[in-house]
């Protein structure tokens, strides 16, 4: 993959400043604006029933974290996402601990199957799960899974008609014929919650100004893992807190020579 391509959908986020409507969970809602603040998009949490449908629709994409799911949150992401599809705005889903509850996956299932999802991010047992591949999660997190990453994304991705990114020590991106898979990022990325849901609305800042999906999410998968390994190399101490203020700083000066440098992209 041409590396310049990357540079280039970040660089259409920082001058075009995206307005993402996220409807998250409320572990991460500040770590998720301040990220998107950092990367050079315009962050909006707006969650009320009464006002998501007039949101999404002048939203340029739509994020869905199901991470602290009610069955209000639920209605009011139903109704954002039908109005999304109406208005071709769209629409990233991150299945937070889909499989852990029978509630959850219900949850989950439900907003698959009643909003057309452009891209759906998640560990590999929320996607197993989502997809109705054996898997076993414990609380968000994945501990048991049947078959390789990739092979479940793929899966996934021509179950589910969509997009489908898995993110873990490789990430994998497809549309279940072609898959990039990236080795970017750092082991500290799991030791702060929310940086895979930052992610999540990372790539729909990305889908906002760049319309093919594939290199949107690529370009946004690689950026983001680029700019853990930049905020790594700057602390002095490799510590959660450190990491957690030095991400937010590296995703606003990850520069174009960080990108040819360190992207590490391979399409299978």
């Amino acid at each position: 993959m041409d590396k310049t391509i990357i540079n280039k959908v970040l660089q259409k986020v920082r001058a075009e400043n995206p307005l993402v409507h996220n409807i998250t969970n409320v572990v991460v809602t500040n770590f998720t604006a301040n990220g998107l603040l950092a990367l050079g998009a315009s962050p909006v949490m707006a969650y009320a029933p009464e006002e998501v449908g007039d949101m999404a629709k002048i939203a340029d994409a739509l994020v869905l974290n199901m991470g602290t799911v009610t069955s209000a949150t639920v209605e009011a992401m139903i109704i954002a996402g039908k109005s999304a599809n109406a208005h071709d705005v769209p629409v990233i889903f991150d299945p937070v601990g889909v499989g852990a509850t029978p509630y959850r996956s219900e949850m989950a299932n439900r907003i698959v199957s009643e909003i057309k999802i452009s891209l759906i991010r998640g560990n590999v047992a929320e996607i197993a799960s989502l997809a109705g591949i054996q898997a076993e999660v414990k609380g968000v997190d994945a501990v048991g899974i049947q078959g390789s990453p990739m092979d479940i994304a793929i899966q996934a991705a021509q179950k589910l008609q969509t997009f489908i990114v898995i993110t873990g020590k490789e990430d994998f991106i497809t549309d279940g014929h072609t898959t990039y898979v990236i080795q970017n990022g750092d082991a500290i990325l799991t030791k702060v919650t929310g940086t895979g849901c930052l992610l999540t609305s990372v790539i729909g800042a990305f889908t906002a100004v760049e319309e093919d999906l594939m290199m949107a999410a690529v370009s946004a998968v690689a950026a983001y893992g680029i700019a853990a390994e930049l905020a790594v190399a700057k602390i002095l101490t490799k510590v959660p807190g450190n990491f957690q203020i030095e991400l937010l700083n590296q995703l606003s000066a990850i520069s174009e020579q960080d990108i040819i440098e360190k992207a590490l992209v391979e399409k299978r």
